[in-house]
């Protein structure tokens, strides 16, 4: 396994990721899109999930396909960033076809950042203009960390954010992780703020600062539906629902290798699946090749999250370089010596 060139989902051809916010919320949301719609599967494993259109991603619903995955902070109210990301496929004339009409089919998940230090006094919803803000950004380049739906993230007891990875298999198929991390766990020992992802770390994506000695589990104070992980999962392999589904079930490894604890009652852990469907289907074999490849990004865009985040004014927790950065470089100068 190889990271792809920009270490991101868009490394999967095709695909492309739109980041908005704002910031007197102090939240925002992400958008992945397709050139051409998307076989999509989801598995949910946490507690305490926000959905919305995740009921007809099942093997036995009608609709195949999907326009858009969004992630959103902003708790349930988050929601309605799908209305404008709905509004403005259907502007670009996407979605599904029935009757003469056009639906776009948009997914969606939420996670909670009300504590996040942001001002939630409107009185109408912000989110259907950023989710329309974050479809528009839609581009192969995007940023890691404070941004997005993971404007407000909190990991643990740090700063959360947006990551992202990717893997080009030696099979061909390309496969790809984007994440917006705000567990109750923490992803690093809060000891040395060593990774807990760090088996799985490429090219020193991270920090290259080794794996813990220790599991050492340390949670933010939470109460129900206050947390949530989301991820995406992407292949370019040719997919039906029931194999992206599979995918993302063993995507959810990936989540548990990186967050202790993982799927806990105050989490909406959740990770969706998206085939662009560009290369052949994949045997048996190579499906559980794709499902670890998935499961690593993910270990991998975990980390990059929280390693990227950056500070904003009035965040109630310190992001991993204020917390662990003199650490770090008093153990580089060490090192040296």
């Amino acid at each position: 396994m190889r990271p792809g060139p920009r270490n991101l989902i868009t490394d999967v051809p095709g695909l492309r990721v739109g980041h908005a916010r704002n910031t007197v919320v102090k939240s925002g949301v992400t958008v992945l899109l397709g050139e051409d719609r998307l076989t999509a599967g989801v598995h949910v494993m946490g507690g305490a999930p926000g959905t919305r259109e995740t009921d007809l991603l099942a093997p036995d619903k009608l609709v195949v396909k999907v326009d858009a995955l969004v992630l959103s902070g902003g708790s349930a109210f988050g929601l309605a960033a799908a209305d404008g990301v709905m509004d403005g496929l259907r502007r670009m004339g996407r979605g599904f076809e029935v009757n003469g009409h056009v639906v776009p089919i948009v997914p969606a998940a939420i996670l909670y950042d009300l504590d996040a230090g942001g001002d939630h006094g409107w009185s109408d919803s912000p989110y259907p203009c950023v989710g329309r803000q974050a479809l528009e950004a839609a581009a192969v380049e995007f940023e890691l960390g404070s941004v997005g739906a993971g404007t407000g993230a909190i990991a643990g007891r740090l700063k959360g954010g947006i990551g992202s990875a990717s893997v080009v298999l030696d099979n061909g198929y390309h496969v790809g992780a984007l994440v917006a991390a705000n567990p109750v766990g923490g992803t690093c020992c809060p000891e040395t703020g060593r990774f807990w992802a760090a088996p799985f770390e490429l090219n020193d994506e991270f920090g290259g600062l080794g794996a813990p000695q220790r599991a050492a589990v340390e949670t933010k104070v939470a109460l129900p539906g206050t947390a949530t992980t989301l991820a995406i999962v992407a292949t370019d392999a040719t997919l039906d629902k029931a194999a992206a589904t599979r995918l993302a079930i063993a995507a959810h490894d990936g989540l548990a290798r990186a967050i202790l604890p993982a799927h806990t009652p105050f989490d909406g852990d959740l990770v969706f699946v998206a085939a662009t469907n560009s290369r052949p289907p994949p045997d048996a074999a190579a499906l559980a090749l794709i499902g670890h490849a998935g499961a690593t990004c993910l270990s991998r865009a975990i980390a990059r999250a929280v390693w990227h985040a950056t500070p904003a004014i009035a965040d109630p927790v310190p992001t991993w370089a204020a917390r662990f950065g003199d650490q770090l470089r008093q153990n580089a100068a060490v090192n040296r010596t």
